[in-house]
């Protein structure tokens, strides 16, 4: 079976050596054995799962949720749907930022409107937004 050094195993997918040395430290990647000299030598296939880890961050699962979707699917007994119930989460969860990121867009908007940029600070209808109070 033929290993692989930090090095290649980072070119190979596509992350810089100190993102293989964070997956270590949080258990994303099995620390590999070393060499008599010290250097660690890394499966093959820890690429397949290096690549893993990098796309499901890409689609905005964090850590935690790839540790999950990692032993899920290695779990015996698990199924599809384990799988879907945790994207279709992940979903929700970015149809709820994207509805706060257009409310903060929209608010943004409307206080960039009623600023003409001209006067004094002091009658800043932006600045005086963010200083009123807000009742709960």
């Amino acid at each position: 079976m033929e290993s692989l050094t930090i090095g290649r195993l980072a070119r190979l997918g596509g992350v810089n050596l100190e993102t293989i040395r964070y997956y270590e430290r949080e258990k994303l990647l099995q620390e590999p054995p070393r060499t008599p000299g010290g250097y660690r030598l890394f499966p093959t296939e820890t690429v397949r799962r290096l690549r893993f880890i990098k796309r499901a961050q890409e689609l905005g699962f964090s850590l935690s949720e790839i540790r999950e979707l990692l032993a899920l699917r290695m779990k015996p007994g698990s199924r599809r749907e384990h799988i879907r119930a945790r994207a279709e989460a992940k979903i929700a969860d970015i149809e709820q930022k994207i509805r706060t990121l257009t409310s903060m867009k929209n608010t943004l908007r409307n206080l960039t409107e009623r600023c003409d940029g001209c006067g004094p600070l002091s009658d800043c209808p932006i600045l005086e937004s963010l200083d009123e109070e807000v009742s709960e």
